[in-house]
Order: C-alpha cells, then sequence, then structure tokens
C-alpha cells in the first residue's frame, strides 16, 4: 500500500529533502507541500492524504491550529508532527490538538520515515524521552487534571484502569504484558478496548487521558 503524504513546513528546503527522501521508497508517495498551517488544511481537503507530516511555527495558523482543524473535520488524515522544537508546551499542545506522533528532525532519517510508517497504519509514535517531559509538564499546570472528571475513565474495568496508567508512563504493549503478567494479545485487546470506550483518537490520546484523569505522576 502507498502511503500519501503532504508535507507541511516553512522552508522550501526541509520540504525538497524530504521528498528527495521519500522518493527512494516506493511505498511513500508525497501528493502535496505546504508552507503554512492555513495551506495545509486546504491541501488536506483536495487531495486527502494518509498522513500530513507538519512543522509547528509558519506562518499564519501555525502547525498545531492547522493540526486541531484536520483532526476535527471529516478527513481520515493523521498528524505526525515534525519541528526542530521539543519544548513542552509544543508537544503538549500538539498532542492535545489531535497529533499522532511528535518527532524531531534532529532524528535519524530512518527514523523520521518509520514514524511515519507508524503513524500512517493507525498507531501513535512520540520521539524517546518525550513522555517523561509531557509528565513533569503536566505536573506543572494545576488546573489540568481538573479540566477531565472521573467521569472521563467511567465505564473501564480496574484492569483497563492498570493498562491505561501504564500506557501514560509511555509503556510498550509487550512492557505492559509483562508488568501485568498478561499475554502480548491480551495487551493489544485492552487497549483497542479503552480506546473504543473513552473515544480516543489513538494511543496518543489515551496518554493525555491517562494524565488528565491524575492517573499518571511526574517520576
Amino acid at each position: 500500500m502507498t502511503i500519501r503524504v503532504v508535507l507541511a513546513d516553512d522552508q522550501p528546503l526541509v520540504r525538497s529533502g524530504l521528498r528527495v527522501l521519500m522518493a527512494d521508497h516506493p511505498d511513500l508517495q508525497v501528493v502535496g507541500e505546504a508552507a503554512t498551517g492555513d495551506e495545509a488544511v486546504q491541501l488536506v481537503e483536495d487531495v486527502d492524504p494518509d498522513i500530513v507530516v507538519m512543522d509547528i511555527r509558519m506562518p499564519g495558523a501555525d502547525g498545531i491550529e492547522a493540526t486541531r482543524r484536520i483532526t476535527a473535520g471529516p478527513a481520515a488524515a493523521r498528524v505526525l508532527i515534525l519541528t526542530t522544537f521539543d519544548e513542552d508546551d509544543h508537544v503538549y499542545g500538539a498532542l492535545r490538538a489531535g497529533a499522532s506522533g511528535f518527532v524531531v528532525k534532529d532524528m535519524a532519517l530512518d527514523d523520521i520515515l518509520a514514524a511515519i510508517r507508524v503513524v500512517a497504519a493507525g498507531d501513535a509514535l512520540i520521539a524517546p524521552g518525550v513522555t517523561r517531559r509531557l509528565i513533569a509538564d503536566f505536573a506543572g499546570r494545576p488546573t489540568a487534571a481538573a479540566q477531565r472528571p472521573v467521569r472521563a475513565l467511567d465505564g473501564i474495568t480496574e484492569r483497563e484502569r492498570e493498562v491505561l496508567t501504564l500506557i501514560g508512563r509511555g509503556r510498550s504493549n509487550t512492557e505492559i504484558a509483562e508488568d501485568l503478567f498478561i499475554t502480548v494479545a491480551t495487551a493489544k485487546s485492552h487497549v483497542s478496548r479503552l480506546i473504543t470506550k473513552l473515544g480516543a483518537r489513538d494511543r496518543v490520546q489515551l496518554v493525555i487521558t491517562a494524565y488528565e484523569a491524575g492517573l499518571v505522576t511526574p517520576y
């Protein structure tokens, strides 16, 4: 299957570099480029991509606002944030806006391509090290934990609550299985049910829910 990609970055050199890089991979096809957040939103409507690789700082509507508009719309496109800025407020803002992944430009090129494939496949990905910073950042927001009351977790079982807590700590399905002495397949089933019950877009949104429900604390 070919993954249709829109590149959104205000630097032509970055877009050109990514386009050339993807040209060597037949499963990746660049179907459009945008220099602003507004252009990215319009392109999603026009070409219906599978994924938007989105910078944060762009003229006009920035990448966070563009992500919010794309994920709130009818399009099925998913958003992978790719930026040089990995400060906590940008990470948190992007994920709250509905992004399914967050990687930084100084990662290895193969890792960036892998992230595109992961997010396009319906999974979620956050660059290594970002999860802990997210937890610390969230802890510094005194009103944030109250934004999603306990009712947001109504209908989930105690086991699912345990799984959600581990997801919030950045644990993989394999690690969750080891921690809870269950099979990987069972861990995956719990994750899928949590996504359905909590109305989450993907695993990243479960991480945010875990923070906002007070299940995860800094460590």
